[in-house]
């Protein structure tokens, strides 16, 4: 990863922190994108000089159709987008807040879709490049106690494999990792104790497990593509 440009949404915490912690650490330069200012000043100034904040707020449109050129002024150049960011809603369908859900989707789908239609046009003309998401295995198996999300994760899993088609022939690359239960702040209403306990148990994976395999995907030939990287912890039953 020397000498190459990675830009991570939600990146001032849990799986997106982790990415540009591991990819810094391999010689990339990463700019960190999220919406809290002083959350991504203390994280880069923690990682150090190749980590380089960019304060967007993903759910205004026009902030996030602007983010090219800054990322650009920032980094020098784009060699890699990696649509992170998310949000999570589990429950009863029938007992659910439809607002709270309008607002999960615009992040998980309509943003994240945004941003890289952003960024696309640039690694087309250069003929290289990749782009990320963070998926969920719920993207590919239905998960019966959080309908929306996995709405949320199947469309994103549509559009990855789609989009990906289009971009081929250009030399651009389009995949997704699709973690099971991480533990990340989507998780902070969990007791202390439930939360080590589960750990231990091996039912819940840490980001930098995540952050690991998306390395993996980045660093493959540029001849190859890893579509989909399922991972999980060894105790899942899905």
């Amino acid at each position: 990863m020397k000498g190459k440009v990675v830009a991570i949404t939600g990146a001032a915490s849990g799986i997106g922190r982790e990415c540009a912690r591991i990819l810094v650490a391999s010689g990339a330069k990463v700019v960190l994108i999220d919406r809290t200012a002083d959350r991504l000043e203390a994280v880069c100034d923690e990682m150090g000089p190749n980590a380089l904040p960019l304060e967007v707020d993903l759910l205004d449109g026009p902030q996030v159709s602007a983010m090219l050129p800054r990322i650009l002024e920032l980094g020098g150049r784009l060699d890699a987008f990696h649509a992170n960011a998310g949000a999570y809603i589990g429950g009863v369908v029938a007992e659910g807040d439809p607002d709270a859900w309008d607002r999960m989707l615009n992040l998980n789908i309509n943003a994240a879709f945004r941003s890289v239609h952003a960024v696309l046009p640039h690694l087309i003309a250069q003929k290289s490049g990749d782009i990320l998401f963070t998926s969920s295995v719920a993207g590919v198996v239905p998960v019966v106690w959080e309908p929306i999300y996995t709405a949320s994760k199947f469309a994103v899993q549509a559009f990855v494999h789609s989009t990906r088609r289009q971009v081929a022939p250009h030399g651009v690359r389009i995949g997704a990792v699709l973690p099971g239960p991480v533990v990340t702040a989507l998780l902070d209403d969990w007791p202390k104790a439930k939360m080590e306990e589960a750990i231990a148990a091996g039912s819940l994976m840490l980001p930098k497990e995540v952050a690991e395999a998306v390395l993996f995907m980045l660093t493959r030939p540029p001849g190859v593509t890893i579509r989909d990287l399922v991972i999980m912890p060894s105790t899942h039953d899905i």
